[in-house]
């Protein structure tokens, strides 16, 4: 029944060799399936784009995506902005943060309570306000200004790198930076598109300095249509000679956004011979379901110029929280 090549081949790890194993059917076997075909992607000289939704910065992804981007298994990233800075949140005061495994069984009062606190709630989560998000406004602040003043320009997953790489936080760290997929990442300079970064924390506090006169040019910081342009000159520059894969976490604006570029590109500018994504896997707890994104089944992208009919296709129903680690760690033949 096991057509599909062996995710423990290169390398015999034992969690590789136990998705081997016992992954047989269902969700189960889409996991080894998928992480199966991002492997022969990589292997016959794709890249890979990543898209991350939901809360999988708070939820430490990290720990596993920085292993994939360190090992080349990743190419770009497309992520919210929550994803961007949250990150870098955990990064800085992993000890202030607070874990309700009871949340469940909170009041409103209780609620209340930890807003009193300055604890931000993300389902078993709270993210300390004034340890993480406080702080690295005030050295994103800095680099806001200072570019503001000199007439210059960055993306905001630039301001974060420059942060990151100028090592001025880096006595702050209450993790291992290695467990950082956006240290990670800065490390390899890799292409980052985060659309919609206007309703994150910092996106928010930028729109207050930018109210409050602190920083004169809102565009200071570049967002949406210039990643999508700038989206759109990656895609083609490495398709030129790379087929690219698409591996979905979540749904929402970060699946939405990038995964557009290609029906952009032939649709609207009329380049026919850039090509579509050679693989596609999504990992999502939505329901299949009747105009939900997220709930959409792959062939549906086949409609809208996104996928084609032979692009190797592979949904999971299942929490990327379990999903996530355990394919990457197949796909690293851990």
């Amino acid at each position: 029944m096991n057509s599909s090549p062996n995710c423990a081949a290169v390398a015999d790890g034992p969690i590789s060799t136990f998705v081997q194993k016992h992954f047989r059917h269902f969700n189960a076997a889409a996991l080894k399936d998928a992480a199966d075909g991002y492997r022969m992607h990589l292997d016959g000289g794709g890249a890979m784009l990543v898209s991350l939704a939901g809360a999988m910065s708070t939820a430490e992804l990290g720990v596993s995506l920085a292993e994939m981007i360190r090992h080349g298994k990743v190419h770009a990233i497309c992520c919210t902005g929550a994803n961007l800075e949250e990150d870098v949140f955990n990064l800085v005061a992993h000890d202030h943060y607070v874990r309700l495994p009871h949340y469940r069984d909170l009041t409103p009062a209780d609620e209340q309570a930890l807003l009193e606190r300055h604890l931000n709630r993300v389902t078993d989560t709270c993210i300390p306000e004034q340890e993480a998000m406080r702080r690295i406004e005030k050295a994103v602040l800095a680099e806001w200004v200072e570019a503001d003043s000199k007439g210059e320009r960055r993306f905001p997953h630039e301001f974060l790198y420059r942060i990151l790489l100028g090592g001025g936080l880096a006595g702050e760290y209450q993790i291992d930076p290695r467990d950082s997929w956006l240290m990670a990442a800065a490390e390899r300079n890799l292409p980052m598109f985060v659309p919609g970064w206007e309703d994150s924390t910092l996106g928010n506090m930028y729109a207050g300095h930018c109210i409050s006169g602190d920083v004169k040019n809102v565009h200071t910081v570049r967002t949406g249509i210039e990643y999508m342009m700038a989206l759109a000159d990656w895609y083609q520059r490495t398709s030129a000679h790379q087929s690219i894969g698409f591996f979905q976490i979540a749904g929402g604006i970060a699946g939405d956004f990038p995964i557009c570029v290609v029906p952009m590109l032939h649709q609207d500018l009329q380049r026919e011979v850039v090509p579509l994504w050679g693989y596609f896997c999504q990992i999502s707890d939505s329901t299949t379901s009747y105009g939900s994104y997220s709930g959409a089944v792959p062939n549906e992208k086949i409609t809208w110029g996104k996928l084609g009919v032979d692009t190797p296709k592979f949904i999971i129903e299942s929490d990327a929280s379990i999903v996530a680690p355990l394919l990457f760690a197949c796909v690293l033949g851990l």
